[in-house]
């Protein structure tokens, strides 16, 4: 008895042995990640860099010539129109003089003074043969009444009065010919230091205000200087009113019309900015690309279509990536890009089916970095095999990989 049942025992095992190998020989189902076809929205988008920048800036330039004041802005300041003093421009000073220079100066103050004196003593002459011609013509005139003098003598009289009172208009107007130009000779020595008479330069001034309401950009130069008549000063522009500027390659703007709708992503803040393209320019411009290939590039100019609230912090000439959507559907039947590979010429994938590879040639349509447009092939809620690798073939037993199988 206790002959068979070794006996049983050891056939027991003997087929546990065998069964062991036959199954360690059988081929194991390969992991593959799985992935359903499915029917959802789809955008086609051109992605590039772009740099925002306010649509209508403002630039404060000098009216005129003179030295400004230090900025009473600086930049980042809030600014209001009409009523911020954003700039302050005094006269220019007097240049130094050299020793040449000097000399003329005052060689010319010394001759405006003879010239003045001269003027003087003429006037002073020309008041005295004023007295006597009217003297003259008085006495004349009395004379006359009488009959002692004659009508002739006493029109002379008149006559050599009138000319008497010409000369002295003449006398007065070259004295003060003669002092406007000491004044003018004594105006050339005067050296910065010098202030104008009745106070000092800084009573006289232009202020500048804000030419419109937003936040100052940029100031050229914070400290007193002197500028010329049409220098920038300082820049002015309204956060809240941005656009972008987005360079694309030529062939890429195909397709992409005013109005095309766009995503700011990458900005720095949370969630996706709205845009749509306002102007595409109609002319392409030539730019040499990182690796040294030029590159015929268009500008596009987008409008921001979220409110100003969703895009807090986002300012002037800050860098973003835009996506263009170039075309989008709403119910479109796609799979992951990585499923698909070449087969005879055609697009093809791989479909599980009842656990097993089969492969499957599909017609394809738009395509995203991720995502494929099936047109025909397979059907919605299959299964598809993302990245296949060379142990997936037609037939091969599959399983789904799992979090940190191989």
């Amino acid at each position: 008895m206790t002959r068979y049942i070794r006996l049983i025992l050891g056939a027991i095992a003997a087929l546990a042995v065998i069964g062991g190998l036959f199954w360690a020989l059988l081929p194991q189902p390969v992991p593959v990640d799985l992935v359903k076809a499915r029917i959802a929205p789809m955008e086609v988008t051109v992605t590039a860099e772009g740099m925002t920048r306010i649509r209508e800036p403002w630039q404060v330039t000098a009216p005129v010539t003179g030295n400004t004041t230090r900025s009473p802005v600086e930049t980042g300041d809030h600014v209001t129109a009409g009523e911020t003093i954003v700039a302050v421009i005094q006269p220019a000073e007097p240049a130094f003089l050299d020793a040449r220079a000097r000399r003329l100066a005052e060689a010319a103050v010394t001759e405006a003074e003879a010239a003045v004196k001269l003027a003087e003593a003429q006037l002073e002459r020309a008041d005295v043969e004023l007295i006597h011609f009217e003297a003259e013509l008085e006495r004349n005139k009395t004379l006359a009444q009488r009959g002692t003098v004659s009508v002739t003598m006493l029109e002379n009289s008149a006559q050599a009065a009138a000319s008497a009172r010409a000369a002295r208009q003449a006398a007065q107007a070259e004295l003060e010919l003669t002092r406007a130009t000491l004044d003018r000779a004594r105006a050339q020595l005067m050296g910065p230091e010098a202030p104008e008479a009745g106070g000092a330069i800084s009573e006289c001034c232009i202020r500048l205000t804000a030419p419109v309401s937003g936040t100052v950009l940029d100031v050229a130069d914070q400290n007193a200087r002197l500028v010329q008549a049409g220098a920038p000063l300082l820049s002015i522009g309204d956060l809240d009113d941005l656009e972008i500027e987005v360079d694309l390659l030529s062939a890429d703007t195909i397709g992409i019309a005013p109005g095309t709708r766009a995503h700011v992503e990458r900005w720095g803040g949370e969630g996706v900015i709205e845009a749509e393209v306002r102007r595409i320019d109609p002319s392409a411009f030539t730019r040499i690309s990182a690796l040294g290939i030029e590159e015929q590039r268009v500008r596009l100019l987008l409008d921001i279509t979220s409110p100003p609230e969703n895009r807090a912090g986002l300012g002037d000439r800050y860098r973003v990536y835009v996506r263009i959507v170039v075309w989008s559907a709403q119910d479109v039947l796609q799979v992951p890009r990585a499923a698909l590979f070449r087969q005879d010429g055609q697009w093809a994938l791989f479909v599980a089916q009842d656990d097993r590879a089969a492969i499957r040639i599909v017609e394809t349509g738009r395509m995203t970095a991720d995502w494929v447009q099936i047109i025909s092939g397979i059907a919605d809620g299959e299964s598809v095999v993302a990245y296949p690798g060379s142990r997936v073939d037609a037939g091969v037993r599959l399983t789904a990989r799992t979090v940190g199988a191989d």
